[in-house]
């Protein structure tokens, strides 16, 4: 299935503006007291785990911990994913700091619940600067086995290739540039995948080419392609998540800033598939370059021990 219950997020407590990532992340914008940041962060998480499991979301909360010092740890998608195999797998990061944010003990504590076949440990890739951000570099389409990804400084062609051979997944590789002409760091920024549709700011994607092959597949896995602008791109209308409630419902979960984004057509195109569920993350995204999507990773793992 596309998409899951099960959501595993990380409550943070010390969230902030990463000078290890800002480089290659132009969603970043700091604000100067840092510590208020960190409060009103927590408020908004808070509120966003409230937000879904009022909607009948499963979602498993860790808190990160004061040290190491990870300000990004609230964005659990980037280091690992979790699949319908019992397959997890881990990610090579290119910031520092953010390689502290792999715990073996997160994953210990969803062995409680869930089964664990293998763990696949791609991290080792950092050794040779190569990197692959987990399901923040690759929009995974899990029922056709595609991953689609955006080539970027923290997205490399060999990890991904890899991680098609490992997971099974077929490879759809792109450029993918913001309208300056700079590599956007993150496919799912750009991106959405959900069971019947596909949301995606095909502008971003420069190369002719390779935006037909994009929009051929997705079309050919019987996806409705619904476009967003570069602004709406920006305002994170791409970064989205497909997840289900506990009793089946299809919810289409966004950030307040990305629902405001879209044009009436756009809601009522994705209300056909699921319900609009949003919160104000407005800290987080302005501050981590992040959304919704980001700090969602979804448990696909098969239930029981």
């Amino acid at each position: 299935m596309q998409s899951t219950n099960s959501i595993l997020m990380i409550r943070p407590v010390s969230f902030g503006f990463n000078e290890q990532t800002a480089d290659s992340n132009a969603f970043q914008n700091r604000d100067a007291d840092q510590q208020a940041v960190q409060d009103k962060a927590l408020a908004e998480f808070n509120g966003f785990v409230n937000t879904l499991k009022e909607n009948g979301v499963s979602v498993t909360v860790i808190d990160d911990t004061p040290q190491p010092h990870t300000p990004d740890s609230i964005f659990p998608n980037n280091w690992v994913s979790f699949h319908a195999d019992g397959n997890v797998f881990l990610y090579p990061m290119q910031a520092e700091n953010r390689r502290l944010e792999r715990r073996e003990d997160i994953i210990s504590k969803l062995e409680d619940s869930f089964k664990v076949a293998h763990v696949i440990d791609l991290s080792r890739f950092e050794a040779e600067n190569k990197f692959l951000e987990g399901t923040g570099s690759m929009v995974l389409d899990r029922e056709n086995k595609i991953a689609y990804a955006g080539l970027s400084p923290r997205t490399d062609q060999e990890v991904l290739k890899l991680f098609g051979e490992q997971a099974g997944y077929k490879i759809i590789s792109f450029e993918a540039a913001e309208a300056n002409g700079k590599a956007i760091y993150h496919t799912n920024v750009l991106m959405c995948i959900g069971s019947g549709f596909a949301v995606i700011c095909a502008d971003s994607i420069p190369n002719p080419h390779e935006k037909v092959v994009v929009l051929e597949s997705l079309r050919s896995t019987r996806k409705e392609v619904i476009t967003i602008s570069f602004d709406q791109m920006n305002r994170f209308a791409g970064n989205m998540l497909e997840v289900k409630s506990n009793k089946g419902e299809t919810l289409i979960v966004m950030s307040q800033n990305a629902y405001q984004a879209l044009d009436e057509e756009q809601r009522l195109a994705l209300q056909k598939y699921g319900k609009l569920v949003y919160a104000d993350i407005n800290t987080i995204e302005t501050n981590g370059g992040g959304s919704a999507r980001c700090m969602m990773a979804e448990v696909h793992l098969p239930v029981g021990k």
